[in-house]
């Protein structure tokens, strides 16, 4: 596992993996094994087929759904084996004091907040937040955390940045997820994040659905939740008048993959499932593979 501070030094394009709100610990019925963890295996095992490997993996937050030691303990279990460094993020459902005793390599910073830098290679820059408040569903962005993002933007203002965080600073219209516009975190992370053009992308779990919107100028993107998704129903929602609607189904796991080429930055998502391969690269498509590349010249 990676140790904060430690670089990454691939020798082609950086890929960053990131799942996100995976739940474990949230068991409603009785099933052989619990759907999260089923859900987080097929995830994981997906992961290690693809054809191009991760240098990294960020779990975006919500890695549990009580912050137990014992969901935390299953979690890293599954991650265990996994040849490249897990780079863990606290949300909502999850403790520190869990995180920080299932990943040790993550050190707890000044005021007890776990947000961490990281080297991943081709010049690119990692930072992970921590948005956590205890008892709050939504997001938070203290003084202390601006002071450390300012901090950390200053000493590298040239350095290609990415940021990773659990809660979106954004109203997606997902009504009883959204947090109220003009929040005070969101909108001293925003005064924080205004001109600091080295920063690539924000990317953020918690929606359990893929989204992409701007935020202080910046690319901000969603990426959809291992556990089951958030439906997609951008009505207001009353909370005193129960309307039957759709909240969670079944749609299958998502993860993302963040390419940096030294250049670029361009994210990859896929659904996890038992699809069918309708071609391959055989020597009956080669005709077509050479005309498109004939293209580029």
């Amino acid at each position: 596992m990676l140790v904060t501070g430690d670089k990454m030094t691939p020798n082609r394009a950086v890929l960053i993996a990131q799942l996100t709100d995976i739940h474990v610990g949230f068991a409603p019925h009785e099933l052989p094994e619990e759907l999260n963890v089923t859900r987080f295996r097929a995830t994981l095992r997906r992961l290690m087929e693809q054809p191009n490997r991760p240098d990294a993996l960020v779990l975006s937050g919500d890695i549990t759904d009580n912050g137990d030691h014992a969901s935390f303990a299953k979690a890293a279990d599954l991650l265990r084996d996994l040849p490249f460094p897990i780079l863990p993020i606290v949300g909502n459902h999850d403790s520190r004091e869990g995180l920080l005793r299932a990943f040790p390599h993550i050190v707890a910073a000044e005021g007890g907040f776990l947000h961490y830098v990281v080297e991943a290679g081709q010049g690119l820059r990692i930072i992970c937040l921590d948005t956590l408040e205890l008892g709050r569903h939504g997001g938070a962005f203290c003084e202390a955390r601006a002071s450390w993002l300012k901090e950390r933007l200053i000493e590298a203002p040239q350095a290609p940045t990415l940021i990773f965080m659990h809660h979106p600073p954004v109203v997606s219209g997902i009504d009883w997820m959204d947090p109220a516009p003009g929040e005070d975190w969101i909108t001293r992370l925003r005064d924080v994040l205004k001109g600091q053009h080295q920063v690539l992308a924000i990317h953020c779990g918690h929606l359990h659905r893929q989204i992409n919107a701007q935020f202080a100028g910046i690319p901000l993107g969603v990426t959809p939740s291992v556990a089951p998704v958030v439906a997609m129903d951008l009505n207001p929602i009353d909370k005193d008048v129960p309307d039957d609607r759709e909240l969670i189904t079944t749609e299958p796991p998502t993860y993302a993959l963040h390419r940096w080429d030294g250049a670029s930055l361009v994210s990859h998502y896929e659904r996890v499932g038992n699809w069918q391969v309708l071609a391959r690269f055989n020597s009956g498509l080669q005709p077509m593979i050479e005309g498109m590349f004939a293209e580029r010249t």
